[in-house]
């Protein structure tokens, strides 16, 4: 078969002007929620464990590793290995992050399950607030991929992947203005590649501030969708 390159570099162009036009709808959808759970993951005495099934596991396993490299203790935990023993490495004051853009693995359900049962937090990150693994969690944060065709066919986690990332950089990143964090402690626990080659370090991340943006009650109003505390 042959097709015209133009047909396919605009067919390339488009899957990534949906994903772009994702992503660009994400920053509208942290509010409250995003800096409760800031706050919360500041302030516990333990670690961040996070988890997933799939594509949503490797995502989970992306920001576990993000936080520990920028400050806050962190590692994943397969959800099959947690059912099967690995649940143990989970310690009081530590808090589970698992993601699960439809809700609907039961592994994952059961896990959260279990881990409130056993008095840790649990924030489910994901598509179906009103989901299986949502209910059973203790904490929700609704994170939607708009348009839905940036996954492909609505099926295959593509778009919804970057987004999930992008909302985990926002999270370790914002963490990282709230400490102070010290680049020079970043390379010192990444010493190796190009990162730990840098002497001039960059300017320590800032906080920021959109006088455009609605105020604070303003924000809590329009977020009440966004994260649901369970009791």
């Amino acid at each position: 078969m042959t097709i015209d390159h133009h047909i396919l570099v605009e067919t390339g162009r488009a899957i990534i002007r949906r994903e772009s036009a994702a992503l660009k709808a994400l920053p509208d959808q942290l509010g409250s929620s995003f800096a409760e759970l800031v706050s919360m993951i500041a302030a516990a005495p333990g670690k961040v464990i996070t988890s997933g099934v799939g594509t949503s596991g490797i995502m989970a396993e992306r920001l576990a590793h993000l936080l520990a490299v920028s400050g806050t203790p962190s590692f994943y935990l397969p959800c099959l290995d947690a059912l099967h023993g690995g649940m143990g490495a989970v310690t009081e004051g530590d808090t589970l992050i698992a993601f699960s853009k439809g809700g609907r693995s039961s592994e994952l359900t059961q896990l959260a399950e279990r881990l409130v049962e056993r008095g840790h937090p649990v924030v489910a990150v994901t598509e179906q607030p009103d989901s299986p693994f949502a209910q059973a969690a203790s904490r929700v944060i609704t994170v939607r991929t708009d348009p839905a065709d940036a996954d492909l066919g609505t099926l295959l986690a593509t778009g919804s992947t970057l987004v999930v990332g992008a909302w985990g950089d926002a999270l370790a990143g914002t963490l990282m203005a709230l400490r102070g964090s010290d680049w020079a402690e970043v390379i010192d626990v990444h010493p190796g590649g190009s990162v730990g080659a840098q002497s001039d370090l960059p300017e320590p991340l800032q906080f920021h501030e959109d006088a455009s943006h609605p105020d604070a009650s303003q924000t809590l109003e329009a977020d009440d969708d966004q994260g649901v505390p369970r009791t």
